[in-house]
């Protein structure tokens, strides 16, 4: 292949979605490095029982949401985010993106510091924010979109069962659900 062939095929793609594709990009890097260093990459950067006079808590509390335990964990998140992250990207801005992507793992991870022992990581906080923000993105003043109860009653509704029974599955499900309300927040009340 030429040179200027090359330059042309490279040409043909297009960074349409910064915020969405640097998060995957920047997640993708920590998993390579966790994999590589066995664990430790995870284990630095996950929100976990400590003390609030320790600064790394309050930078884990960001951290903490761009840590996958597996290839199957971080493929199964940004498979949806893949999906809907560019359209909300596209329709919000990416600024406010990235803002409501920081404040649901701020959140998540605060609600995890101060509940459980365990350490917390992953993105699917954020899965569930842009699924429920996906959902209302065509709301009309006054009415209920019929697709965010659909999504409540499939998506979430599950997640509040599996929380009620207190299943031991090594799965974050209340931050599921913290991303979903804030999904709902930002969606019908802030932007």
């Amino acid at each position: 292949m030429k040179l200027e062939e090359m330059t042309n095929f490279i040409n043909n793609f297009s960074y349409n979605s910064v915020v969405i594709i640097s998060y995957f990009m920047i997640c993708l890097i920590v998993l390579i490095l966790n994999t590589i260093l066995n664990g430790k990459v995870n284990k630095f950067l996950s929100i976990r029982k400590g003390s609030l006079l320790n600064p790394m808590t309050y930078i884990r509390l960001i951290t903490s949401g761009l840590c996958h335990s597996n290839w199957t964990h971080f493929r199964n998140n940004f498979i949806m985010i893949l999906l809907v992250g560019p359209l909300l990207e596209e329709k919000y801005g990416s600024i406010p993106l990235l803002e409501m992507l920081l404040i649901t793992t701020a959140i998540s991870s605060l609600l995890h510091l101060f509940i459980y022992e365990n350490s917390a990581i992953g993105a699917s906080d954020n899965v569930y924010m842009l699924v429920v923000l996906c959902s209302i993105v065509n709301i009309t003043e006054g009415k209920i979109p019929i697709t965010l109860i659909l999504i409540f009653l499939f998506y979430v509704a599950d997640e509040i069962i599996k929380l009620l029974k207190n299943k031991k599955d090594n799965v974050s499900h209340d931050s599921h659900i913290i991303g979903a309300i804030c999904g709902f927040i930002f969606g019908y009340f802030i932007f």
